[in-house]
């Protein structure tokens, strides 16, 4: 019987079978449409089922949504924007399927745990910074789901100076300072031509000054919201993903130093922060642990 992984994320649709002898070369992809976003995704999940019947598929899937209802509003998927029924969608398409929702940062949570830089530890928090921010927390071994599901999203934890606009209409949030369209947003403005996340990365191991300062202001606000985390939440490693995570990302120095600044408490002194080993399929392989689950303890 067949498995299978749906990533509605911050940039992509992407959808992979979750089996031993699937490779990531196996994984379909497409950027999100401008319109026809359900169309899409079906077309990519019956790609990847190629005619056979699925017994389970996962789903991690950007916020906000709603888990009682299998709704999601993402803001980044037009179509979406005022709610839409993906599982019930997903469940017509293959009636004989179970299918299981989360928040995409649930999913990376799960992920990072049973592959992951958090493999060692039950209390975690899992961050991938892309054009947004998407975070997941695990506390005793459990992920953090939340009341509606949307728990986990440290995008929008407020940092200790700064005042940035944020898309969720407060100011301050870590994401509007740190996720990637805020970052090329802030170098643009100091006279940075690019365009891209991908462009302000390469500008910045070239050694481009507004691109370097990008990522440490980056940096800095992302260490400072760790700190506030790893004290609320009483956990020990801290995992990294994301193209301006990578090691020797100029993001990485201000980053550990503002944890060693902020992150005082003597609980905390074993806090480590890491750089994430899964890539970009972190959200897929943490929709895969969902599928499985789901299909077991429906079995069990």
């Amino acid at each position: 019987m067949t498995v299978v992984a749906l990533e509605i994320g911050p940039t992509r649709f992407a959808a992979i079978e979750i089996a031993d002898e699937v490779g990531p070369e196996q994984l379909r992809q497409i950027p999100i449409p401008e319109r026809q976003a359900w169309e899409r995704v079906r077309d990519l999940v019956l790609e990847v089922a190629a005619g056979r019947e699925l017994a389970a598929i996962g789903i991690a899937s950007a916020g906000p949504i709603d888990m009682s209802s299998g709704v999601v509003a993402p803001a980044h998927v037009r179509d979406w924007q005022a709610g839409f029924s993906l599982v019930d969608s997903v469940q017509e398409l293959f009636p004989g399927a179970q299918v299981a929702m989360t928040l995409d940062g649930v999913c990376l949570s799960l992920a990072e745990r049973h592959f992951g830089g958090a493999r060692e530890v039950m209390d975690s928090l899992s961050i991938y910074i892309s054009e947004t921010i998407i975070g997941g927390a695990m506390v005793g071994g459990f992920v953090v789901v939340g009341r509606t599901g949307n728990a986990g999203q440290v995008g929008h934890v407020l940092v200790p100076g700064y005042d940035d606009p944020c898309t969720c209409g407060g100011r301050g949030c870590l994401e509007a300072v740190a996720g990637g369209i805020a970052m090329v947003r802030w170098a643009n403005e100091k006279g940075w031509p690019g365009a891209s996340v991908d462009a302000l990365v390469a500008a910045a191991q070239s050694g481009e000054p507004v691109a370097v300062g990008a990522l440490e202001r980056a940096g800095t606000a992302l260490g400072r919201a760790i700190a506030s985390v790893a004290a609320l939440l009483d956990i020990d490693r801290v995992v990294v993903g994301g193209v301006v995570a990578a090691k020797g990302s100029a993001l990485w120095k201000p980053l550990q130093n503002a944890v060693a600044m902020h992150a005082r408490l003597p609980s905390l002194s074993g806090l480590r922060v890491v750089p994430s080993e899964l890539g970009d399929l972190g959200l897929l392989a943490g929709a895969g642990v969902l599928a499985l689950s789901t299909r077991q303890q429906q079995q069990g």
